[in-house]
């Protein structure tokens, strides 16, 4: 590839935001270019939404079959092949990269595997990779880089003793034991996978409740579902003094002044991410940055004209699709087709069983902001699909504007949450009522129709409770 190419548009990064924003410039008919370091899709898609998923979906299986006798059927002698569970995921990672090079072909996206850096306004430079020092001149430029495991101070990963997602995600044996730092999504999601296959998990969260971000009812009700499942929880707890010998990891979890030495086979960090910004940006290129994060405006330029960004890397939330969203409008933005929308309202999912989804207000923020609202709630276990299924825990509950019903927040814990948010979220985004969710007909049996019984309990109408 000659490097006098000039591009409409270079997009720095592969993940979920990159690859999309590039394959929409390559959809208005564009000169792209992708660089990626590692592999098209991205930490989402190589070492994060998809390999996990796979994960959880076998762990879920297996818990499945272990209590077939539910459904009136013996399967004896149940066993797994971890080894085999985790193949599986890098199998479904490598399958959804292909397609998305196989895109990137369709879409006419030049795709470059390296490391890619802003040399100067219109210029990107291949600083490592084949193509190493070749500079590429583009009119636009998208910064779509995401984010990194955030590590634990002090603490040396080496995959075995010590690990991120990252290293879990290439594990080919299961630990006897496990501690993970941080009841976030990613915590909660390996806390459900280990303990499903045996590890014994303790799941340490320094605040006052796991899946902090999320509704407190919902992670309370989680919270007894984790300790029925045998998995060991502390919250408002603090992890210091790790010790790393050869065959195990100490460390002291301390709670209100009371210090307690606990050991496992291994330590997960799941504390968050940050910025994967080190070398993207040259010096001279004055783009200005919070937190490390790069500052966008309502149009996701940059503070350098030419220059935008979308996905991570601009900051929370940390998710897949918003990222895609945000660098689909960046793309139409900068091409003149319409007017960039900034992200509103989004759902968070967690893949654990039972699964959790939501999107807008908790009632916490909205009692918070002193919003005169209305609470629906209606549980898995007056719905006859779930019953049926042998899946009836959870919930769900809706927050809605006491005047006009205009829905808040909604929230869900139990089975295919995180499918059944999507109604929610289309509703919000047509300012529907909770009326109109309630007059909707939904299916019989479908755990959908606890959407609508959830709705029409705001006012005391939901049938089956």
């Amino acid at each position: 590839m000659a490097d006098t190419i000039e591009y409409d548009l270079i997009v720095i990064g592969g993940g979920p935001a990159g690859y999309a924003g590039a394959i929409r410039a390559g959809q208005l008919g564009k000169k792209v270019a992708c660089i990626e370091l590692e592999r098209a899709g991205g930490t989402c898609l190589n070492w994060g939404c998809i390999p996990t998923k796979a994960l959880l979906k076998s762990a879920e299986l297996y818990q499945k079959i272990k209590k077939s006798e539910t459904f009136g059927i013996s399967v004896k002698d149940v066993t797994f092949d971890f080894a085999k569970v985790m193949a599986r995921s890098r199998t479904v990672s490598g399958q959804m990269a292909k397609g998305i090079e196989f895109l990137f072909k369709k879409n006419k996206v030049d795709y470059i595997v390296g490391r890619g850096q802003v040399s100067a306004p219109g210029m990107v430079s291949i600083t490592d990779g084949e193509q190493k020092g070749k500079f590429f001149r583009a009119k636009n430029i998208l910064i779509a880089t995401g984010c990194k495991m955030r590590r634990l101070p002090d603490l040396a990963v080496d995959g075995v003793r010590v690990m991120t997602s990252r290293e879990a995600l290439a594990a080919t044996t299961l630990p006897k034991s496990v501690i993970i730092v941080g009841a976030g999504a990613i915590g909660v999601e390996f806390a459900y996978f280990f303990n499903a296959f045996g590890s014994k998990v303790t799941l340490v969260e320094m605040l006052p409740q796991i899946l902090p971000v999320e509704d407190e009812e919902v992670a309370k009700t989680l919270h007894r579902a984790f300790e029925k499942q045998g998995i060991n929880l502390r919250t408002g707890t603090k992890c210091e003094n790790f010790r790393v010998g050869p065959d195990s990891v100490k460390v002291n979890l301390v709670k209100d002044g009371a210090s307690e030495e606990v050991e496992a086979e291994t330590v997960l960090s799941a504390i968050g991410v940050v910025a994967n910004i080190d070398g993207v940006i040259a010096k001279n290129v004055k783009i200005d940055l919070d937190r490390n994060y790069v500052k966008v405006g309502d149009d996701y330029q940059t503070t350098v004209k030419g220059i935008y960004a979308a996905g991570d890397i601009i900051g929370p939330p940390w998710l897949a699709h918003v990222a895609t969203y945000e660098a689909v409008n960046a793309v139409n933005g900068m091409f003149g087709h319409g007017t960039p929308q900034r992200v509103k309202n989004f759902p968070g999912c967690t893949y654990c069983q039972p699964q959790i989804a939501s999107t807008g207000l908790t009632e916490q923020a909205a009692r918070e902001k002193k919003l005169d609202y209305k609470v629906g709630k209606f549980p898995f276990t007056a719905s006859g699909k779930a019953v049926a299924s042998a899946e009836s825990e959870g919930f769900v509950k809706v927050i809605s504007d006491a005047k006009t019903g205009e829905i808040l927040g909604a929230h869900i814990i139990g089975s295919e949450a995180t499918e059944l948010i999507a109604e929610y979220g289309l509703a919000m985004e047509l300012e529907a009522t909770v009326e109109e969710v309630h007059q909707t007909i939904h299916a019989h049996p479908t755990l959908s129709e606890a959407v609508m019984e959830a709705a029409a309990a705001t006012t005391s109408e939901a049938i089956h409770i």
